[in-house]
């Protein structure tokens, strides 16, 4: 049976060439993303910023609404149709979205190499990245077999099909899909398939392709229910991340005791965080996790 570690760890990101966590406080966090810089909001950065002021590129404002809105402010004209970065050999575009984000969470790249760790030497497993997005996960992923890429907007998958050809990878085995992420993984457990790895990101409230409502709270055990039945003895991997919301990792950590618990191996739990740079820089926690681990 799976072992729950109580005590939490910190997944850290340190940053690397083409991302920088150059300094946080007050509610928010200056970040440079290649050639350019820009000043997001963060409310767990609680303390004051290391230094007097920030020149940045562009700053998103936050609208009054706790739960979003906003809109961004630029110092300059920024390449339309944005710039390219780097993570190892996956290569992706960068460009501000009217959700505060880049296109891609950098906080994750200690995900990614975490789950290629799990899978090792492996070069025919099948993994499976829920609420995909960009594809940043998937194509990390890529290099060990089929990837089964699952986001319900059409424009992100556009866009992580568009990072797949940029990066060299458009002709790896990837199944790319506009898809309800609930709805697909329930099909699986129905058409009795297995997975090597699953990676799932969901967010707090978000629509289907078909109008389909997800709500985190009400939908994510389920969730979590369906993918154990997709994982065996044999597996690797199931990674959750949970951005945005007020709950614990221990909470999370449980929901995967209670689904993985049959199965060998470790259920760990614990923040996401980012590393300012520089000597003695401050980690800001940016989400939390629940994670399955089975070396076989």
């Amino acid at each position: 049976m799976a072992t729950l570690v109580q005590q939490p760890l910190v997944m850290e990101c340190t940053g690397w060439g083409s991302y920088r966590l150059l300094d946080s406080g007050a509610g928010r966090k200056w970040e440079s993303f290649g050639a350019y810089s820009f000043i997001r909001p963060e409310p767990q950065a609680l303390w004051q910023p290391r230094r007097d002021s920030w020149q940045a590129d562009g700053e998103f404002i936050p609208g009054s609404d706790e739960d979003g809105g906003g809109r961004w402010q630029f110092a300059g004209r920024l390449p339309d149709q944005g710039w390219e970065l780097a993570w190892n050999e996956v290569r992706f575009t960068a460009r501000p979205t009217p959700f505060r984000h880049l296109q891609f969470f950098p906080d994750m790249a200690p995900v990614w190499d975490w789950m290629r760790e799990q899978l090792g030497e492996m070069t025919e497993a099948e993994t499976m990245n829920l609420f995909g997005y960009t594809g940043l996960g998937t194509l990390a992923l890529s290099r060990h077999g089929r990837v089964t890429h699952v986001d319900a907007s059409k424009k992100s998958v556009a866009q992580a099909r568009e990072n797949a050809a940029l990066s060299g990878m458009e002709d790896r085995p990837i199944r790319w899909l506009t898809d309800d992420a609930a709805k697909f993984t329930a099909r699986e457990v129905r058409r009795a398939r297995r997975y090597d790895g699953i990676i799932l990101d969901p967010p707090k409230f978000g629509r289907g392709p078909e109008g389909e409502v997800w709500r985190l709270e009400e939908h994510l055990p389920g969730l979590v229910t369906d993918c154990a039945q997709l994982l065996d003895t044999g597996s690797r991997f199931l990674f959750l991340t949970v951005y945005a919301v007020r709950m614990s990792s221990l909470a999370i950590a449980g929901l995967l005791e209670e689904a993985l618990g049959h199965l060998p191996g470790v259920i760990e739990h614990g923040d996401l965080a980012v590393r300012e740079d520089g000597a003695g820089g401050r980690l800001l926690p940016t989400a939390i996790f629940a994670r399955w681990s089975n070396p076989g």
